[in-house]
């Protein structure tokens, strides 16, 4: 059964920090009296609201406040006199705000001179405005508890939009990194996401995994880090020992952790795996939101699990492939790495044919397979240092039928693919190969780039009835079969790459 926890920490912060280039709150005052600026800002002079100072920005006629308004600056609110240049220039510029500026954010609020002209019901139906004062009963108290009601509206909105944006950004990068299919990608995508999600420019971000095994041994993975201690996102180790000593204390303490400069969430999958992230704030942590790391980390942790699962399927699977492989060789007394070559070999082809990459991978792990068919030979052929004879060598050729059809029995798509090169890698590409005589394309393309590599790394071998042949005499016999044994096109790729071809061949000797 599995065990999905995330412990929080103690004390979360349910604060979350708008970032401001200035810390000010900027408002703007838009009328044509000089008098009702003068009033204002003597008014307003000092006021601060929660902790920031206003900075107040004036406009004599709605022209001048449009400018103002697309220049950049954030504006917490505006106060606005309904009649200027025109009898409506005040809600005509409430108007543009909200339809054509689309700022939904900014506090407006309305004061006039001339209430006739604008009667306060009949404008606030209309209009989206927050509030409406008439300039006479507009008192020094009254104005300053409207700066401090708007500002508080606009955090809060600021606050609900800025969550939302986040959320969104959450959404599309958690998409982005389920579509990776490696660790390593998984890595570089994990710290390009959070890096800017965050706001967590140039921090430096640690992901550590344990696991334990069945003989209660704890395995550590660092599955990517990025930072100002000079460790790039490639690393497998060399994490500060400092660092390394807060990582295992939450690894510990099974909870997370959320100090001065730094934070440490843990996440614990199963029994058995657990998973800590830790982030070093580069300015003191004013921008980092807890809440939504937690909730990128959730994300990740559950991606890295369902990830490293499949790649240790994967990676059972093929070493499974590997031993039965070796097990056929090593029963034939034929060389102990010539199933793994043959398959690095297949996977490395196929991409130069520019087969996409599940097909590749597949190739690579079914490729250990190609002679299975060949546990159904007895003995005395299978050894046999000399020629085989017409009736032996009727038996020798069944083992690609045998193997084909063993393989055929599973579902499984890896099986069905090591099922067509069991059975036709010893088809040839004229037709005099078995065992149906397939010829040309007929021959399915796995089976073609098994053929090659098969052949170049058998004759390269030694074997219990030759010596190995040199590089020479290897391209010479598969120059004189192009187009008779082997894919001509395949043939024409392998020569383009023969130098790469010999060097992987090499990294596995016997």
């Amino acid at each position: 059964m599995t065990l999905f926890q995330f412990k929080r920490s103690e004390q979360p912060s349910d604060h979350v920090h708008i970032p401001e280039e200035v810390d000010h709150w900027h408002v703007l005052v838009v009328d044509d009296e000089q008098a009702i600026h003068d009033v204002t800002q003597l008014v307003l002079a000092g006021v601060e609201v929660f902790g920031r100072p206003l900075k107040l920005h004036f406009a004599y006629n709605g022209t001048e406040a449009r400018s103002m308004l697309q220049n950049g600056t954030e504006f917490a609110m505006a106060f606005v006199d309904v009649v200027m240049e025109s009898d409506s220039a005040g809600l005509e510029l409430v108007s543009w705000i909200r339809e054509k500026l689309q700022n939904q954010s900014i506090r407006l609020v309305l004061r006039t001179g001339q209430a006739g002209m604008a009667p306060e019901e009949d404008v606030i139906r209309r209009y989206d405005i927050n509030d409406y004062k008439t300039k006479t009963e507009f008192t020094a108290l009254k104005m300053t508890t409207s700066v401090i009601s708007g500002i508080r509206s606009y955090r809060d909105i600021e606050t609900i939009l800025r969550n939302l944006r986040e959320f969104r950004n959450l959404i599309r990068t958690s998409n982005t990194i389920l579509k990776v299919q490696n660790l390593e990608e998984f890595a570089l995508a994990a710290l390009d996401n959070m890096l800017p999600l965050l706001h967590l420019k140039g921090a430096s971000f640690y992901m550590v995994r344990h696991e334990d095994d069945f003989m209660g041994e704890t395995r550590e993975t660092v599955v990517a880090c990025s930072g100002r201690e000079g460790v790039g996102s490639h690393c497998v180790s060399a994490i500060p020992e400092k660092v390394r000593r807060q990582i295992g204390s939450v690894f510990r303490l099974g909870q997370n952790v959320q100090a001065r400069d730094y934070f440490v969430a843990y996440f614990q999958t199963s029994a058995t795996t657990r998973s800590v992230f830790y982030v070093k704030y580069a300015d003191k942590g004013e921008h980092f939101n807890a809440r939504l790391a937690e909730l990128y980390i959730t994300n990740i942790a559950l991606i890295l699990e369902n990830l490293i699962g499949k790649q240790q399927l994967a990676d059972n699977q093929r070493e499974l492939m590997y031993i039965v492989g070796e097990a056929v060789e090593a029963r034939s007394k034929e060389t102990g790495s010539h199933v793994k070559r043959v398959a690095i070999l297949s996977e490395l082809l196929a991409r130069k044919v520019g087969l996409p990459d599940s097909f590749c991978a597949a190739i690579k792990t079914a490729a250990p397979l190609h002679d299975i068919g060949k546990i159904a030979i007895p003995d005395n052929i299978l050894g046999k240092p000399g020629k085989l004879d017409a009736a032996e060598w009727s038996v020798m050729q069944s083992h690609a039928e045998i193997g084909g059809n063993m393989l055929a029995k599973s579902h499984l798509p890896v099986a069905q693919l090591g099922s067509r090169i069991a059975r036709y890698h010893h088809e040839n590409w004229d037709g005099s190969g078995y065992p149906e005589g397939l010829s040309g394309e007929q021959i399915p393309i796995e089976a073609r780039i098994m053929a090659l590599v098969d052949v170049f790394d058998a004759l390269g071998a030694k074997r219990c009835y030759k010596d190995p042949w040199s590089l020479e005499d290897i391209r010479g016999f598969i120059e004189t079969n192009r187009g008779v044994k082997f894919d001509p096109q395949l043939v024409e790729l392998f020569f383009e790459s023969f130098d790469e071809m010999v060097a992987t061949r090499d990294r596995y000797p016997d």
